[in-house]
């Protein structure tokens, strides 16, 4: 691995000043490397973090990747991560042509890191230097402690995607870990304790709007202190309510075993728990990076086709270039890509708010004609992808813009399987061409980590309840999950969560007749380990 020669900076830099006139924004300083196909497979099992810390499951996850790459060899293109400053690898077979290409799909995600408030918490440091210095910690432990630092990583990593994502981004507000009393004024006393009317919430956010614009600095200042005189309990509700929030946002379950763990509290132990804080810290940081694949993939697929269009470095290369982004950007008939389908939503957006149609008065529209020649020639798309890129991430960008007109557009439709009982072979048929199905699949494979609410009992056993969403965990990872829980925590662990009920087919009926779906009955059930010991009983 070594950085890039200055004849391709110079082709970087370039590549910069012509995102920057197209309104991307990322820091003047990057790094970037070149690497080998070998690299790569060394890199991957780190999240291309080359200061990540040293664990068994990487080497294991190496031989593997080495593995499938004898079978099917292939070249990845690039990675950029989310540093200070940033910095992104490239392969050492990339011709110029495609490196530029390639450079403007990376700055695509620089804007998207350095911008999009899902990664705010990431903004402030620089996550390859935190890396290594946890790197280091954690090999001098391993010095001392030996094969129990892995024990801890493995049982940490098992619940690290239980961590208090948005608790954290919330916590990075101006006032802190703290609620503000504006919000707590506004979303809570008007609304559960006043029971406000909806004319007389308007009418108290005209009253700050108003004060806010009469002076800009004190404004909100004067509107809490109008508040006070008018309702005199409202600082000792606003501080009871600030102390529940405090104790009801305890949905992160590394931090509560952090926290409340009698284990760990030992002064035998207490190495433990620098270690859980790594592995913590490093789940939250790649936490933004698994919630907005498709729009931060979509936005890098967006620029880089748009940007090398019009790029001078293309000629004489059309067709090589129509090739490798039909290879990123194809829309395949089955399945997901990320990059097709962010980069055709952004595409779709834009055009859709130049010419006015995210209005109401056209949803109002129900006839086709018009709805298809609707034009009022706002020219604000740009400007809303760009609020996209800031404001959203895949959940929400799914839900919201997910239309029947995009889904008719691109002849998308939800593709479902039968087996074929004389051949022995699945037969795959399109199953729905609606926007609400389509939707529906894609949020199916959104990234949705279970919640949990999380109490201690009379007799000191942590109690785990799976707030059931209509989806069973899955039942292979309990029996390990619940053995480190048991460990970190010291004692008894239980989780009540919920399993579907076992499906009996009536003897006798032909086994090529067609069974209709039928809905699914759920059981509550209760894990219980205790010793290494697990039991399962229904509830």
């Amino acid at each position: 691995m070594e950085l890039v020669s200055q004849h391709a900076k110079r082709i970087m830099e370039g590549c910069k000043e012509r995102a920057r006139d197209a309104g991307l924004t990322f820091p003047e300083q990057s790094l970037e490397y070149i690497v080998t196909n070998r690299d790569f497979l060394q890199l991957s099992p780190k999240n291309m973090i080359p200061t990540l810390y040293d664990y068994w499951v990487q080497d294991v996850e190496v031989l593997r990747e080495q593995g499938q790459y004898e079978l099917y060899p292939n070249n990845p293109y690039e990675t950029v991560i989310n540093t200070r400053p940033p910095i992104s690898f490239y392969n050492d077979n990339n011709p110029d042509w495609l490196n530029v290409m390639i450079f403007y799909h990376v700055l695509g995600h620089i804007d998207f890191f350095h911008n999009n408030l899902f990664f705010r918490h990431t903004w402030e440091y620089d996550f390859a230097g935190k890396a290594l210095a946890d790197k280091r910690l954690i090999a001098k432990l391993r010095s001392e402690k030996g094969r129990w630092v892995d024990y801890v990583i493995e049982f940490a990593r098992s619940i690290d995607n239980l961590v208090g994502y948005f608790d954290h981004l919330a916590a990075l507000s101006t006032h802190g870990d703290r609620m503000s009393p504006l919000d707590y004024y506004f979303d809570v006393f008007l609304q559960d304790r006043e029971k406000k009317s909806v004319a007389a919430y308007v009418a108290e956010i005209e009253h700050y709007n108003k004060l806010v614009r009469e002076s800009p600095e004190g404004g909100e200042g004067h509107f809490i202190d109008s508040v006070r005189k008018k309702y005199a309990e409202f600082d000792s509700l606003y501080d009871k309510a600030v102390k529940e929030r405090g104790k009801a946002a305890r949905r992160d379950l590394l931090q509560f075993l952090m926290e409340h763990s009698p284990f760990l509290a030992r002064e035998e132990n207490r190495w433990m728990l620098t270690v859980i804080e790594v592995i913590r810290t490093t789940s939250l940081y790649f936490q933004p990076q698994i919630r907005t694949k498709i729009l931060n993939e979509g936005w890098a697929s967006y620029w880089h086709d748009h940007l090398f269009l019009l790029d001078d470095r293309i000629r004489g290369h059309e067709v090589e270039y129509a090739v490798v982004n039909a290879k990123v950007t194809s829309m395949p008939r089955v399945g997901l890509n990320p990059y097709a389908l962010g980069m055709r939503l952004f595409e779709f957006l834009e055009e859709q708010a130049d010419k006015g149609k995210l209005s109401f008065a056209y949803r109002r529209i129900a006839d086709q004609y018009r709805r298809r020649t609707y034009d009022t020639a706002s020219s604000q798309g740009k400007e809303f992808i760009f609020s996209v890129r800031e404001n959203f991430c895949d959940a929400m960008f799914v839900s919201s813009f997910i239309d029947q007109e995009f889904v008719d557009r691109y002849r998308l439709f939800v593709v479902d399987r039968r087996l074929d009982k004389e051949r022995m072979v699945w037969q795959y048929y399109v199953k729905s061409r609606k926007a609400a199905d389509y939707k529906a699949m894609l949020t199916e494979s959104l990234y949705h980590p279970p919640a949990i609410t999380i109490v201690i009992d009379d007799d000191n056993a942590l109690i785990l309840n799976h707030v059931f969403e209509g989806k069973p965990l899955y039942r292979d990872y309990i029996d390990g999950a619940l053995m480190g829980i048991e460990f970190l925590w010291g004692g008894k662990t239980c989780l009540y969560t919920h399993e579907p009920e076992p499906v009996k087919r009536e003897a006798g009926k032909g086994g090529r007749e067609e069974h209709p779906p039928q809905e699914i009955s759920w059981r509550r059930v209760r894990y219980t380990m205790k010793d290494r010991k697990m039991t399962r009983v229904q509830v």
